[in-house]
C-alpha cells in the first residue's frame, strides 16, 4: 500500500519512505510507528496500541516511546512544538492529523510460486569499496521473529551509508534475495559489490544470539566475524551495541583491505582514490615506526600521495583532511622546519575538507583535530568534530580526534570516556598507543599523577619511541615524587627531541587552559627539562 501526504510516500510494501524521489533514512521501529499512525489515523493510538503494535507487547519505556515518536515527527518534517501531522492529545495517546491519500500498489507475482528468475546482468565494482547487507537468516524459524532479524539488517545497512569512502547498496536491492537460497559470487555480480556482509540470528527465550561475517565475494575469502549475544528485554541497547561493533570492525577491517588491495596495483595504474589509500597506508605506517627519521620519511611520502590525491580528484574531502593530519604529526614530532607557512597550509587544507565533505565524518574529524592542534582554533575545531560523531557514531578516528582535542581544549573528563570509546571500537588498533597516551596526558591535567604514570606506562610498551608518551612519563613521574623515572623518560625525549625546551613546550603541547601549560611545563622542568 502506497501513502501519500504532503510532499511524502509511504510504501508499507518496500518499507520505505520518500520525499518527492529521495528516500528518507528511517530506523524500522520509527517505520512501523509511523505506518500504525497513518493507517490508523482516523482514531487516536494509546501508548498500548503503540506498543501492541510495534513493539510485540514488550515493556518499553516512556522515554523509548517519546524518542520514536520525535524521531518519527522529524522524519516527515514535523516537531513536537509545531505537531503539524503527529498530534498528542494529552493523557490520551497520538493520532496523524495530516491528509492522506491511499493507493492501491499493482499486485506481484509471488517468486516462491515460480520458478527461479533468470540471472540478471552483472555489474561493474565502483573505484570504492562496495557492500551488500544481505537478509540475515532467522534461525527459529518463526516467521514473527523476522522482524528482529529485519530490523537488525536495516541498522546496519543505515549505518554503514554513512561511512562516506563506502558504497552500500540499499535495503530493498538487498531484500529481494530474502528467503532464497544464493550464491553470494553471482549476488554479488548482480548487485555490483565486492563486499558481502551475511547473518543469522537465533533466539532461545528471552536470550539472542546474533552471528556475522564478512566475505570478499570475488573470491570467496571470509574476512572477519564475530558473535553477539543479548536479551531481547532490551532490545534496542542490543541493536545499538550489535550495529556500533559491526560497523565499526568493518570500517577498520575494510580500509585495510582497500589498502592492500590499492599497493598491489603498478603506479601507472594509481588512480586518485588509490592515491588516497596508498597516502593512509604511510600515515599508519609512520605512526607505528620507532625511528624517529623513517617515520618522518614515511610521512612525507604519506603528504606526497594525499596530495597526489588531491591532485587527480580535488573533489575528495578526505584527502585534504587526511593531509591536514599529517602536518599535525609533523608538530607534533618536532619536524615542522616552517612553522608559519605550514600552519596556513593545514588551515587551508581543513576549509577545504570542510567545504567539500560537510557529511564526510571522516574529513571532518581530521580536518578538526588539525586545526585544534596546529592552528589552535578549539571552538572550531570542536564544532567539526562533534558534527563527525553525529554523523557516524560507529567510526574509532570520530571518538579519538574527539579525545585528543579535548585532552588540550582542558575537558580532562570527556577525552578519557571518548576514548575509552575509541578502544572499545578498535582494542587492537595500531595507534593504541597514542590512545594510552592521550588518556595519560588526561589524568595528568586532571592532577591524577599515579593514573597520568600508569597510562604512559602502557603506551610505552608499544613498539615505539615517540615523544608524546615520553613527555607524559617524565612530568607524571616528576610530580608525583618518582623522579628516578622521571629522569630515565627525559633522557629518551631528550635523543628524541633534543630542542624541546621549559619555555617552547607549548609547540608541541598545545594546551589550551594556563594551569594545564604550567602543571606540564613544572613536571618536565623537574624531570630536568632545560628552560
Amino acid at each position: 500500500m502506497l501513502f501519500l501526504f504532503e510532499d511524502f510516500a509511504l510504501d508499507t510494501d518496500r518499507r520505505e519512505l520518500r520525499r518527492d524521489a529521495t528516500v528518507v533514512a528511517v530506523e524500522p521501529q520509527v517505520f512501523d510507528l509511523l505506518s500504525y499512525l497513518i493507517v490508523n489515523r482516523e482514531r487516536v493510538a494509546t501508548k498500548d496500541d503503540l506498543i501492541a503494535s510495534v513493539w510485540g507487547g514488550r515493556v518499553v519505556s516512556e522515554s523509548t516511546l517519546t524518542t520514536r515518536i520525535n524521531a518519527a515527527r522529524c522524519a516527515i518534517g514535523d516537531s513536537g512544538a509545531e505537531q503539524r501531522l503527529i498530534k498528542t492529545l494529552l493523557r490520551k495517546g497520538v493520532r496523524f492529523v495530516g491528509t492522506v491519500r491511499g493507493e492501491q500498489k499493482p499486485k506481484t507475482v509471488d517468486t516462491a510460486t515460480v520458478a527461479p528468475a533468470r540471472p540478471r546482468p552483472a555489474l561493474s565494482l565502483t573505484d570504492r569499496p562496495s557492500i551488500s547487507v544481505l537478509p540475515f537468516n532467522n534461525l527459529n524459524g518463526d516467521p514473527e521473529q523476522d522482524y528482529f532479524a529485519d530490523g537488525m539488517v536495516e541498522e546496519i545497512t543505515t549505518a554503514l551509508s554513512r561511512v562516506s569512502w563506502l558504497f552500500v547498496v540499499a535495503r530493498n536491492s538487498s531484500f529481494t534475495y530474502k528467503g532464497r537460497a544464493i550464491d553470494l559470487t553471482r549476488v554479488a555480480r548482480e548487485l555490483g559489490v565486492r563486499y558481502v556482509l551475511e547473518g543469522s540470528v537465533r533466539k532461545a527465550g528471552q536470550r539472542v544470539r546474533i552471528a556475522a561475517q564478512l566475505i570478499d565475494a570475488t573470491n570467496g575469502a571470509h574476512l572477519w566475524a564475530d558473535r553477539f549475544e543479548g536479551s531481547l528485554g532490551d532490545i534496542f541497547d542490543l541493536q545499538d551495541q550489535v550495529t556500533t561493533s559491526v560497523v565499526g570492525a568493518i570500517a577498520l577491517r575494510l580500509e585495510d583491505f582497500e589498502i592492500a588491495r590499492a599497493k598491489r596495483k603498478p603506479p601507472e595504474n594509481l588512480n586518485a582514490y588509490d592515491c588516497f589509500l596508498r597516502g593512509m597506508a604511510s600515515v599508519h605506517q609512520g605512526t607505528a615506526q620507532t625511528n624517529n627519521q623513517s617515520a618522518k620519511e614515511t610521512f612525507d611520502e604519506a603528504l606526497r600521495l594525499l596530495y597526489k590525491a588531491i591532485e587527480l580528484d580535488p573533489s575528495l574531502a578526505s584527502a585534504y583532511g587526511w593531509a591536514a593530519w599529517c602536518y599535525l604529526w609533523r608538530k607534533t614530532c618536532a619536524w615542522m622546519t616552517d612553522s608559519e607557512r605550514e600552519t596556513a597550509e593545514v588551515a587551508r587544507l581543513a576549509r577545504r575538507a570542510v567545504e567539500l565533505g560537510k557529511d564526510d565524518a571522516v574529513a571532518l574529524c581530521k580536518a578538526g583535530h588539525a586545526l585544534a592542534h596546529v592552528v589552535g582554533n578549539y571552538d572550531g575545531a570542536i564544532a567539526l568534530i562533534d558534527r563527525a560523531l553525529a554523523l557516524n557514531p560507529n567510526l574509532v578516528v570520530t571518538w579519538f580526534s574527539s579525545s585528543w582535542v579535548r585532552v588540550w581544549s582542558g575537558e580532562p573528563e570527556v577525552a578519557i570516556d571518548h576514548m575509552m570509546r575509541a578502544m572499545h571500537l578498535s582494542p587492537l588498533d595500531p595507534l593504541l598507543w597514542s590512545m594510552q597516551t592521550a588518556v595519560g596526558f588526561a589524568h595528568l591535567f586532571a592532577g591524577r599523577y599515579d593514573e597520568a604514570r600508569s597510562w604512559a606506562a602502557k603506551a610505552l610498551l608499544e613498539p615505539n619511541c615517540l615523544p608524546p608518551p615520553l613527555r607524559v612519563a617524565a612530568a607524571s613521574s616528576a610530580l608525583a615524587g618518582h623522579l628516578e623515572d622521571a629522569k630515565q623518560a627525559m633522557a629518551q625525549l631528550r635523543q628524541i627531541d633534543p630542542a624541546r625546551r621549559v619555555s617552547n613546550v607549548f609547540v608541541v603541547c598545545p594546551a589550551r587552559r594556563p594551569e594545564d601549560l604550567a602543571r606540564l611545563q613544572e613536571g618536565l622542568r623537574i624531570a630536568g627539562l632545560s628552560e
